[in-house]
């Protein structure tokens, strides 16, 4: 597609062989460069040796859980991912998004469903990489901080009492926007739309998983919030004074 750039990189992780000839000429008729990984190892081995920009993870694979790939790959890397289940059970996508996965798909989906979320994960990679981009005399003032929390966009990390937060890319790009909101309420729409996200309607309650995560990082008790507070019915605000 015209505004896809022809040399993004995708592993598709995934045992059904017929599904990922499917994906890979959908995908690569999209602009996508594809490689194919039918097992959890071989996915990792391509991850080593080769550069990817996002990674499409089935979780039932056969050698290895799935979320166990996800675990290995956010050790290493923050490479966007998005996960494809066939599991009702809600709790793999919970655990998926807690342990770094992007955003997630249930199976079946639509193809263009799956290329749209695609899409929206790296276009959230694009826009944090023009954040990254160090601009005359602006470095200073894009530095924030709150009290004990530090947040540096331009080397994309966050600090609490000068220690590393440890957050996936979307959980800091969420808490950038927040933090650059502080002291307004921020709806799950505005925040996808100041995320520059696809507005898919199945995606918006996986942002308080992941809201969930980065408050684990920078609260001092997750389960008693002082810095990002959830206005019931509103959305999150994070807090302008902090200690």
């Amino acid at each position: 597609m015209a505004d896809m750039n022809p040399v993004d990189r995708i592993l598709l992780v995934e045992d059904d062989p017929r599904l990922a000839e499917m994906l890979t000429e959908y995908l690569g008729q999209s602009g996508f460069r594809v490689t194919h990984a039918p097992t959890g190892r071989a996915a990792m081995d391509h991850i080593a040796g080769a550069g990817i920009d996002a990674v499409i993870l089935d979780l039932m694979l056969p050698d290895m859980d799935g979320l166990d790939v996800c675990r290995q790959l956010r050790a290493t890397s923050d490479v966007p991912v998005l996960m494809l289940t066939a599991r009702g059970d809600a709790i793999d996508r919970i655990v998926g998004l807690e342990i770094g996965a992007d955003d997630y798909l249930p199976k079946p989906f639509e193809p263009r469903e799956l290329l749209a979320r695609l899409r929206a994960i790296l276009r959230r990679r694009v826009d944090l990489r023009h954040l990254e981009t160090p601009r005359s005399g602006a470095a200073s003032e894009e530095f924030l901080r709150f009290g004990r929390l530090e947040i540096d966009p331009a080397a994309h990390s966050a600090k609490l009492d000068n220690q590393p937060c440890e957050l996936t890319a979307y959980q800091f790009d969420l808490l950038l926007v927040l933090a650059k909101h502080a002291g307004r309420v921020l709806s799950r729409d505005a925040l996808m739309d100041l995320l520059k996200g696809e507005p898919l309607e199945a995606f918006d309650r996986s942002i308080d998983v992941h809201m969930s995560r980065i408050r684990a990082a920078v609260e001092d008790d997750p389960k008693k919030p002082r810095r990002i507070i959830t206005v019931r019915g509103a959305g999150y605000l994070f807090a302008k004074v902090q200690d």
